[in-house]
């Protein structure tokens, strides 16, 4: 079966990049990661890139006069490269409602909260000004609407005492690295699917792919 090509979108250092780099590069992976696009130069991600092989790319999203013409050579790049299916990772432009549609789909993002919590940004701080008990990590299709497209798949982190929005990112974060390339897996594969503004998850897929829950550090 042909691997479903690949392109991950990055604004930075791209950590969740290296941890779907790592995973794809299992050739049983049902997804190639084919290019690396950022939209600032000189970005830590693209250097990953390079390191395994990938095509690394930059669209500086300040060369062009309009959101739309950046998208629009943004889409004509992933094209180029045959991109059928696309990840943000750390990818910090808001996307237009018709660069959504033209991916609707094919398109996931990880976000560093139990969504629909805390969308947005300064997600660990604004959890632990909340109190809750339980935060984590989140991928979802991308939709017109910021962090709030259906959800593939969770992990869950807890909070503790004396943390402080750093220590929790950490831990946050290593559950990402965990969570983006299994929900990559379903999607690729097609056990993970968009049905009707809903994910819907094949029978006998793992439940890594839906939630992560590990135990309290």
């Amino acid at each position: 079966m042909a691997r479903v090509r690949t392109a991950v979108l990055i604004s930075g250092r791209g950590s969740n990049l290296q941890a779907l780099l790592d995973a794809a590069a299992d050739a049983s992976f049902p997804a190639e990661i084919v290019c690396v696009i950022s939209n600032r130069p000189g970005a830590g991600g693209l250097a990953r890139a390079e390191a395994a092989g990938v095509a690394a790319l930059t669209l500086d999203h300040k060369a062009y006069n309009a959101r739309e013409a950046f998208e629009d050579a943004l889409h004509a790049a992933l094209t180029d490269q045959g991109a059928e299916l696309v990840c943000l990772a750390g990818f910090m432009r808001l996307l237009t409602p018709g660069f959504v549609q033209r991916w609707q789909g094919r398109m996931i993002n990880i976000h560093p909260s139990l969504l629909p919590s805390f969308k947005g940004v300064d997600t660990h701080q604004r959890a632990l000004d909340a109190g809750v008990k339980l935060t984590g990590a989140s991928v979802h299709f991308v939709s017109a609407e910021m962090d709030a497209g259906p959800v593939i798949g969770q992990g869950a982190v807890p909070v503790l005492p004396g943390d402080d929005a750093a220590a929790l990112a950490a831990r946050v974060l290593t559950v990402e690295h965990k969570l983006y390339p299994e929900c990559l897996r379903q999607v690729a594969s097609g056990q993970a699917r968009l049905v009707d503004g809903r994910v819907v998850i094949a029978r006998g897929a793992p439940a890594s792919a839906m939630l992560l829950n590990p135990p309290p550090i």
